[in-house]
């Protein structure tokens, strides 16, 4: 039976977590699961359903109404769904952004989309990227990364990337989000960010994209022993 390995990169909004997992399963063949993808849409029914922020018995009621999976396209990259209809722009809004740093701290929906992220992890290897990965979702993984860089560092690249989607934000907006989600995540009751026990913490503040990928795809290959099936 072929070997399955499980790697969980956990880190702060804007750390480059996403990106960069996306791009190592890409190199080494292995399943993505962006689970900042999965609350998003969560975020997005919620948002749809006009229900207020903190309203942790209206979203609980909400969660058996709706249908939220993932799917991949032939080019591997991730795609989320939300009763069927592809979701995967309309989740990338600052909004959006509110309602699933919102619903991600409720223990209703976090019970709700474990099993689903786990089952995901039991049938292939997997990079799984988010903020509880190492420490609740995947605790047994076969290697942990946390990344980190300054808020400052975070908000430049996220006012970038919102740029780039044509959504106007100034650097003070995005560095004041940046602070508040930070703060929200970290003190949250049901599973906080925090650095795994056992996880590589690497900041990629000073790092390119290009050399951040290298370097998280350096630590996969020096501890799994895997090599890259394409470059």
């Amino acid at each position: 039976m072929e070997r399955r390995y499980s790697v969980a990169i956990d880190g702060p909004s804007g750390a480059g977590k996403s990106t960069i997992a996306r791009a190592a399963s890409q190199r080494y063949g292995f399943l993505y699961v962006d689970t900042g993808a999965i609350y998003r849409t969560v975020g997005l029914a919620a948002e749809r359903r006009g229900l207020a922020f903190g309203d942790e018995a209206a979203v609980g009621e909400l969660l058996p109404e709706i249908e939220v999976s993932l799917g991949y396209g032939e080019d591997g990259v991730q795609r989320a769904y939300l009763d069927g209809e592809d979701v995967s722009e309309r989740i990338r809004t600052p909004q959006i952004s509110r309602r699933a740093s919102d619903v991600s701290a409720m223990p209703a929906v976090r019970a709700y989309l474990l099993g689903m992220q786990r089952a995901l992890a039991s049938e292939r290897s997997v990079i799984m990227d988010g903020r509880d990965i190492g420490t609740v979702v995947l605790p047994d993984a076969d290697l942990k990364i946390f990344l980190t860089a300054s808020a400052e560092c975070r908000a430049l690249r996220r006012q970038r990337e919102l740029a780039g989607r044509g959504v106007d934000l100034s650097f003070e907006e995005v560095l004041r989000e940046i602070k508040a989600r930070d703060e929200h995540d970290s003190s949250r009751a049901a599973a906080p960010l925090r650095v795994a026990p056992g996880a590589v913490t690497m900041d990629t503040g000073e790092l390119s994209l290009a050399e951040s990928i290298d370097a998280v795809c350096g630590v996969i290959e020096k501890k799994l022993g895997v090599r890259a099936c394409q470059r």
